[in-house]
């Protein structure tokens, strides 16, 4: 099938960004997220129109844009499960006979369950190059205890294998310390009682954990302890030295278990913060296939993680600004 308009050129795009929520409107604080439950939803609307976009001679990509990118991922499951009951034929299968490029990358992200798109780009991740401590580490370390241990479930399903067997053979050293160590989930939580005592401890170790063979201290303070504790910990080791313990790391640690550690401490200090990065990051990046994938899996985790797009030293990012970015590649 053609695509309406044409090419997806700086037209469409204009045409998508005239769509957005946020464009060319003030917003308060608290109203900033896209992607959010519809509240006028109706999955017979949204059945309907997703038809009427597919036949015919070309295919409405801004119809299927608009009912996607602004419902929430139940809502898409919902239609879906609508599509079929109505049609007898499979939606994603329908759209992707439908699309192509990187809008069908989109449309497959955007309707595949949250923990099936972590299994498949953890697996990617792993058995690819070079990602693992990018892609798999966020997966590991961003996702609640929930989260990860469908995912992994999802993963063991789908692959006959266990995550942590390929990470076991995919990677090495202290960055498969660190990612078993996040697989297996058992970060302390949070009691809301504050230990000084063990944060002068974790202080402690740290400094002295500078030398050869004393990457399992960091493993265990990294991967173990709570968000909260941490953040203490941190804190309190730039007072004691007179520096960030970011600034330690990259003379101890080189290669991808640097940019682990780098990457789990940015997490632990401030998460939007390290979505925001990551997406500023990925928007600078010049079109590649690699880059593709990492800017559409972006959009989708930003939209698991955070209900308003994240702020950051004058950066404001909404999650379509990938998309659009994507569909003018």
């Amino acid at each position: 099938m053609s695509v309406t308009h044409g090419k997806m050129g700086l037209s469409l795009t204009q045409e998508i960004l005239s769509h957005l929520g946020l464009a060319n409107k003030t917003a308060a604080w608290g109203t900033l997220g896209t992607l959010r439950t519809f509240l006028s939803f109706s999955v017979d609307k949204d059945v309907q129109r997703l038809l009427k976009a597919i036949a015919g001679q070309g295919v409405d990509c801004i119809a299927i844009l608009d009912v996607l990118t602004n419902r929430s991922r139940e809502q898409r499951q919902l239609i879906s499960r609508a599509f079929h009951e109505r049609t007898q034929q499979d939606l994603l299968k329908s759209l992707q006979a439908a699309l192509s490029g990187n809008l069908e990358r989109i449309v497959l992200a955007l309707l595949q369950p949250a923990a099936h798109l972590d299994a498949r780009e953890l697996r990617k991740a792993l058995k690819g190059s070079g990602s693992a401590e990018d892609v798999a580490l966020e997966i590991l370390a961003t996702r609640t205890p929930p989260q990860l241990r469908e995912c992994l479930s999802v993963y063991k399903h789908n692959f006959q294998v266990d995550a942590a067997e390929d990470i076991k053979s995919e990677t090495r050293g202290i960055l498969r310390d660190l990612l078993l160590a996040l697989a297996k989930g058992g970060r302390e939580a949070y009691t809301g009682i504050i230990d000084y005592n063990l944060a002068a401890q974790d202080v402690q170790a740290l400094k002295q954990a500078e030398g050869p063979s004393t990457e399992r201290m960091w493993v265990l303070v990294f991967t173990q302890r709570s968000p909260e504790h941490l953040i203490r910990v941190l804190n309190q080791y730039q007072r004691d030295t007179g520096h960030e313990l970011e600034k330690t790391v990259p003379a101890h640690f080189h290669g991808a278990a640097c940019v682990a550690l780098l990457s789990l401490a940015l997490v632990i200090r401030n998460t939007p913060l390290y979505f925001a990065d990551k997406l500023h990051q990925a928007l600078q990046t010049l079109p590649c296939p690699a880059s593709v994938v990492a800017r559409m899996r972006l959009m989708i985790t930003l939209e698991r993680r955070m209900k308003e797009p994240p702020i950051s030293e004058g950066l404001l990012v909404s999650p379509f600004s990938i998309l659009v970015r994507l569909c003018s590649i």
